[in-house]
């Protein structure tokens, strides 16, 4: 029976990665949605998991009154073993298939053969679901005991009375918040613990959706939280619809009661604007789609990459000019100075008086063998504008090695593989009427340390700027997960973003998180398109920047607590 159960779990789970963005096979094409982004999906497959977890609570063998019986059954299976198992084959099939272009990037870019390579993006799946496992095995834990504690009140398969349907609701409300604390907390838990790597939460899937409306108010962990609270109401709600047929129009009539308060309430947020118009700024966005198998290879990718951004950085007449990540991928003390001067001298010259002023953002790496490398972005414009903004967030295994993990990266062969994380100053650039936060790729996933330059609202960033290089990651769907991912960012701080990336997508973002114009990914282009900088704060922008994510981490902790101190004296009671 378990076997069945876990190959549900891989099912869901499967189906939770691809709601991230669907990928190319299993119909996308046909069904015309390869690379959307689906919450329904993402909430549904959730709630397999929340019916198969709720189907291991309820089993009745265990509610025998005889307490011996009970200790016999409980060493022979154990329902919170079971729950955390589930939970851990579903968590670990949804990262795997989120993350498959890790596959790539480690294969063809690394070096690493095809089984190795498979294997260690299972172990880290694996490793990362320890956390959505024990919420599964927590959440049976505790429920069983407040079931244990209704079935007994009710009596033991007696016909429900109408006098029960409050306690039922509050045990079904009960399941809910305790399984969406326990799921946000293991999100948070992977977000941020050991550097945190919270590529593919839950809340990625519905910028597209109508909950997208509150990550002004609660960001992309808020949202986990209330698919994750939907998710497992929807087979609660089932359950008692099943076991109370004579009442079934009351369940009813509160479900339609509650879709009726909250959807207005949706509608309207998600027209709600909480910034201000501000500044309008033309921009030019350069997507250099150098391959990553030649990108560092001196007489092809680093040739390609030196003559196509120098000619269109020393060409471009736009306001703004920006560049991917590492689009010079030589060390400016390796280039030449008939490169490297010129260029900066073409926006130096340029004088606080000049007419059409231009600013461009560069990557390059920075550094040396004495004080280590960074992924670092450039400023170039009038002087005396001095503007170097170095990588803080870095990733792991492919900018940084953790500890104990050496062996395991000088396996691969990736270039630039172990920056350092610079304590760097810089941070908003303020240029012609326009506060811009560049930050590098990865970075952007990290929307409660992007919040710290929002403290101050005067101070903050009226535009947000990602310069990326998804080129590692093949024709995954890496690239369209990160504009969903920039697209969220959007949405909480009500910022346009602007996106430059090697090979896609590069895209101008509007405040709303709505793509207005992008280049066809794989191909070498610019993309020229107008933004309008934003000021104002969200909500969110305004608890984040002051206390991060503690306030979740305490407000689900406590639920957690709560929930499970009184569930232990029902226990005891019942028993």
């Amino acid at each position: 029976m378990m076997w069945a159960t876990f190959a549900a779990a891989i099912v869901a789970g499967v189906l939770q990665g691809f709601s991230m963005a669907w990928p190319q096979f299993a119909w996308g094409d046909w069904l015309g949605i390869t690379g959307q982004s689906m919450g329904w999906l993402q909430c549904l497959s959730l709630a397999l998991l929340a019916a198969l977890l709720l189907h291991i609570a309820s089993q009745e063998r265990e509610y025998k009154a005889s307490a011996s019986y009970a200790s016999k059954v409980r060493k022979r299976s154990s329902p919170t073993s079971q729950g955390f198992w589930t939970a851990g084959v579903f968590s670990t099939a949804a990262m795997c298939s989120t993350w498959g272009w890790l596959f790539v990037s480690m294969h063809q870019f690394g070096g690493l053969p095809e089984w190795l390579a498979a294997l260690a993006v299972l172990l880290l799946a694996m490793a990362l679901s320890l956390y959505f496992a024990i919420t599964g095995g927590l959440w049976v834990a505790i429920f069983r005991r407040y079931l244990l504690q209704s079935r007994l009140q009710e009596g033991r398969y007696a016909t429900h009375r109408p006098e029960m349907l409050w306690p039922e609701l509050k045990l079904g409300l009960t399941g809910v918040f305790l399984f969406a604390a326990l799921w946000t907390l293991a999100e948070l838990a992977r977000g941020q613990w050991f550097t945190g790597f919270p590529w593919g939460a839950g809340g990625y899937a519905h910028t597209q959706s109508l909950w997208s409306a509150f990550a002004p108010w609660l960001g992309v962990y808020g949202i986990g939280l209330i698919s994750a609270g939907v998710a497992m109401s929807l087979p609660l709600a089932w359950s008692l619809l099943m076991a109370s047929r004579t009442r079934a129009w009351q369940y009813l009539a509160i479900s339609v009661l509650g879709v009726a308060a909250v959807l207005p309430w949706g509608m309207n947020q998600s027209q709600h604007t909480w910034t201000q118009a501000g500044e309008k700024m033309v921009a030019r966005l350069l997507q250099g789609n150098i391959p990553q198998d030649e990108k560092f290879i001196p007489g092809q990718g680093i040739r390609i990459a030196l003559n196509w951004y120098g000619e269109e950085l020393r060409n471009s007449r736009e306001t703004l000019i920006v560049t991917p990540e590492t689009a010079i991928p030589v060390l400016p003390r390796n280039l030449p100075d008939t490169y490297w001067q010129p260029l900066k001298d073409k926006y130096q010259a340029q004088t606080a008086h000049s007419q059409n002023q231009q600013l461009a953002l560069v990557g390059i790496p920075m550094g040396g063998a004495g004080e280590g490398y960074s992924n670092s972005v450039l400023a170039f414009g009038a002087a005396p504008l001095s503007y170097r903004y170095d990588k803080q967030h870095l990733v792991p295994f492919g900018e940084f090695i953790p500890p104990f993990f050496q062996w395991f990266v000088r396996l691969m062969n990736i270039p630039l593989g172990d920056f350092e994380q610079k304590k760097s100053n810089a941070g908003v650039l303020t240029w012609q009427g326009q506060r811009l936060l560049p930050q590098i790729c990865y970075e952007d996933l990290f929307g409660e340390e992007m919040a710290q330059y929002f403290q101050n609202e005067s101070q903050a960033p009226t535009v947000l700027v990602n310069m990326s290089n998804l080129a590692w990651f093949g024709q995954t769907t890496a690239p369209a997960q990160h504009a969903y991912i920039s697209s969220m960012r959007a949405l909480e701080f009500q910022r346009p973003v602007i996106r430059a990336t090697n090979t896609g997508l590069t895209a101008f973002m509007d405040a709303k998180g709505k793509v207005s114009t992008f280049l066809t990914p794989f191909t070498r282009g610019a993309l020229v398109g107008e933004f309008e900088g934003r000021t104002g704060l969200t909500p969110y922008a305004r608890w984040v920047s002051q206390w991060g994510l503690l306030p979740l981490w305490l407000i689900c902790g406590a639920i957690v607590l709560v929930l499970g101190l009184f569930s232990l004296r029902s226990g005891s009671r019942a028993l």
